[in-house]
């Protein structure tokens, strides 16, 4: 008698990542493994910013009981009074190696841009303040989905960029790739998202460029320090 094979299990459609109707899906792949790796991936850390290679987060960082958004941005407080000044994030550029013309253009931008969503009140300040204590709500669109509304950091988000857009090597991003992904992320009608990303993450990617001495790449490790300001501490003390 003829045995009669059953036919290859197929995949549990409430798992699949991927529909053969959207190839956008099979374009940019989901990470699927990461509880191997990360206990709970899909929950946003608020004081840790772990990935794959650091489940923990930063080896030595101290996180002062602030949220990973507001460690992001503490670099550029310079007087550590909570509060960051443009001429306070002048400095801060200067210290990571931008020139006087390109710090005092993107103090600006960064300040006029943030600086009333974190304001205590309904006033403008003109000095354009940015209170660190509600840097969440300065949180814009059209981003990669790391950081949450609170200022919570998302690991499963943060290596989906990698798993999405890094195809010339898994751990890091060409100028296309990252300006592919900034394109990805663009919401509808949503110019100053789309402007303040790529204005973003150009200015990372020539980070990881001047402080890597690896040039057209943006390196995992870097972007994840940077992501949490870490990076941009210990450079700090370098200079």
């Amino acid at each position: 008698m003829a045995t009669v094979e059953s036919p290859a299990k197929e995949m549990n459609p409430a798992m699949s990542t991927e529909a053969a109707l959207a190839p956008v899906t099979k374009e940019r792949p989901l990470r699927t493994d990461l509880e191997t790796s990360i206990k709970k991936p899909y929950m946003a850390r608020a004081l840790v910013a772990p990935d794959k290679d650091h489940p923990d987060g930063t080896p030595g960082h101290m996180h002062h009981d602030m949220s990973v958004m507001q460690q992001h941005v503490s670099f550029f407080d310079q007087d550590g009074d909570g509060i960051i000044y443009p001429w306070e994030t002048y400095a801060g550029l200067r210290q990571l190696g931008f020139n006087v013309i390109a710090s005092f253009l993107l103090a600006l931008f960064i300040n006029m841009g943030m600086s009333y969503a974190t304001l205590p009140g309904w006033l403008p300040n003109p000095l354009f303040p940015v209170y660190i204590c509600n840097i969440h709500k300065a949180k814009h669109g059209s981003d990669s989905g790391t950081y949450d509304t609170e200022g919570r950091y998302s690991p499963a988000n943060f290596e989906n960029i990698f798993s999405k857009y890094a195809k010339t090597y898994p751990d890091k991003l060409t100028f296309k790739e990252v300006w592919a992904m900034t394109d990805a992320n663009r919401l509808p009608f949503d110019f100053f998202g789309w402007l303040t990303t790529k204005v973003e993450w150009s200015v990372l990617y020539m980070l990881d460029e001047w402080h890597n001495r690896r040039p057209q790449m943006a390196q995992k490790n870097t972007r994840f320090l940077l992501t949490i300001g870490f990076r941009l501490n210990v450079m700090n003390k370098q200079v």
